[in-house]
Parts: C-alpha cells; sequence; structure tokens
C-alpha cells in the first residue's frame, strides 16, 4: 500500500536538500524525517539520496528519477483537497426554510435578502405554516431549519438551538376608545371593552389566555382572527381593543393609527427560537445562514 507521508517526507526533503530544513517545514522531528527517508527507501528497493557533507542529493538511479511524478502526484492531491475544502466553504444547493408567516415578514425578511445577495447560488424555499407543522417538516427531513413561536411542548426528534428574536404582547387599540389613553388599566378593567384575540391553538392565544388565567381573570374575546394584520385593520377601524406583540405593530403606532393602552401587570415577554431537526445535517449553507441570523457561529 502506497504511504503518501512518506512520498511527502521525500519531496520535501528533495526540495529542501536538508534533513533540518525538512523537517522545520513539516513540523516534525529531524529523526522521523531520517527514519520515513529510510523507509521508503526500503520500499522501493533503492537509495534515493545521496548523504553529502553539506545537505541531500538526489541519487541519479533513484530519487532523480522519481522526484517529477512525485512532484506532479503531490500537486494533483492537494488540488483535490482545495476543492474539497472549496466546496466546505461555499454555499450552494438548496435551503428550506420553515416560519409562520408573521415571523417569515417581520423577523427574517431582512435576514433571508442579506442572505441571498452573499450566497445568491442557493436556492431558498420558505415554508410557511404553523410552529407544530413546521416542527413536523423538521423531523420529516422536509425543512432545514425551523423558526418556532415559543414555548412549546418537548419534542425529542429536534432541538431547539438559539432563540432568534423577543415578543412582547401588547394591548392596542385605535381612535375609538382615544379616552383611554395614558389611562392605568388592570386586566380586569379589559373585560369592559370588546377584545380582539388570534385564535384558539396558536402559542399566542395560549400565551393570553395563561397570563389572564394566572390573576384570576377570564378574557373572552368579542372576535377571533387568524392572522396579526388582519387583527390590526380591525383595531384600526375601531372594533376593539386588540393584544398582539409590540413588534408587529411598530409602523401602526409610530404612525398614530393605534396606541399602546398602559395596561398592568404587563405580559411576560416570550420569544421566537431557532430549531433543528435532532440529527440534522449541517452543510455550510445551512450554517451561514444561522449565523447570520443569530449573530455568530453555530455551536
Amino acid at each position: 500500500m502506497v504511504n503518501l507521508e512518506l512520498y511527502r517526507v521525500f519531496y520535501t526533503v528533495a526540495r529542501c536538500g536538508s534533513l533540518t530544513k525538512a523537517a522545520e517545514e513539516l513540523y516534525i522531528s529531524q529523526p522521523a524525517v531520517s527514519q520515513a527517508v529510510k523507509q521508503l527507501e526500503n520500499q522501493l528497493g533503492t537509495s534515493l539520496f545521496n548523504r553529502m557533507h553539506k545537505g541531500m542529493e538526489l541519487s541519479k538511479q533513484g530519487g532523480e528519477l522519481i522526484y517529477a511524478d512525485v512532484e506532479r502526484a503531490l500537486q494533483l492531491l492537494s488540488g483535490v483537497e482545495d476543492k474539497l475544502s472549496e466546496l466546505k466553504q461555499s454555499a450552494t444547493g438548496t435551503l428550506r426554510i420553515g416560519a409562520s408567516e408573521t415571523i417569515f415578514q417581520y423577523i427574517l425578511a431582512d435576514k433571508i435578502v442579506a442572505y441571498n445577495k452573499q450566497y445568491p447560488q442557493v436556492k431558498i424555499d420558505l415554508i410557511s405554516d404553523v410552529s407544530p407543522k413546521i416542527i413536523e417538516l423538521l423531523k420529516t427531513d422536509r425543512c432545514d431549519v425551523g423558526f418556532l413561536n415559543l414555548p412549546i411542548e418537548e419534542d425529542e426528534g429536534i432541538r431547539l438551538s438559539a432563540s432568534v428574536a423577543l415578543l412582547n404582547d401588547v394591548f392596542v387599540a385605535g381612535e375609538a376608545f382615544s379616552e383611554l389613553k395614558g389611562k392605568e388599566l388592570t386586566v380586569w378593567d379589559l373585560q369592559k371593552y370588546p377584545l380582539l384575540m388570534l385564535e384558539q391553538n396558536t402559542v399566542a392565544r395560549a400565551a393570553i389566555d395563561h397570563y389572564a388565567e394566572s390573576l384570576g381573570v377570564s378574557l373572552r374575546p368579542a372576535v377571533e382572527v387568524g392572522s396579526w394584520d388582519f387583527m390590526k385593520r380591525l383595531v384600526t377601524d375601531g372594533m376593539g381593543i386588540g393584544c398582539l406583540p409590540r413588534e408587529y405593530a411598530q409602523r401602526r403606532l409610530r404612525d398614530g393609527e393605534l396606541f399602546e393602552l398602559n395596561v398592568t401587570p404587563a405580559m411576560p415577554s416570550r420569544s421566537v427560537g431557532l430549531a433543528l431537526a435532532k440529527n440534522a445535517n449541517m452543510p455550510f449553507s445551512l450554517r451561514a445562514f444561522i449565523n447570520l441570523v443569530t449573530g455568530g457561529p453555530h455551536a
């Protein structure tokens, strides 16, 4: 069997003309270099070098005959290694990202645009669905990375890698309820007004219900909606008081279409988490996207 390391040592000694210099370049001891040369000579059955007082000289019947071929072979192998290294450090293929439409819009949109500019050769598939469905897609290898509304029930098939955004649920209203601006309200006070909430069986709705129940209050919505954008539209038009993440209403709050109610106690913050399949492959394209979203290298 060919021992490539022996040929690397031979080539380095021949190029340096010295055991000492070759040892320094290869970061091994001089006796190790000498032993490798002797081992290769024994395998080939011929002397490869003439040991000179000033260094090592290729022998005409051994070293000189094989030097050019060894050099060419090592250069070819180096090219192969470079290509493999380049492949590991380049983003290609398809990246499948799963998240809700709202997470795509308010949290990931800028990141995805930046990633596409940096790695235009990667095809990006956006899979919009609720967190439980994204989890199933991760577990069945139909999605590479998912972004989930937390908290979620523990699932052995996935691993939560990082929290990528905090969400602060607040109560908001439009001009129809302008008398509430600046007024301090309790959760009990909210029962007097028509409430708009996200539909049941969502993480956001569960967070509101848990918050109210922990205070001994049952908040019953006058209207249940299926999206944050629809809720903002209805609240702006005066249908009632809505509860949604402040981060999803920044523009309307800034423009004065909505205002935030001063409700005490405030709702606890929740977050959006990054999830991967438990035994997920981590190609460079995926690692690069995770680094971009989280702001650092992925562990």
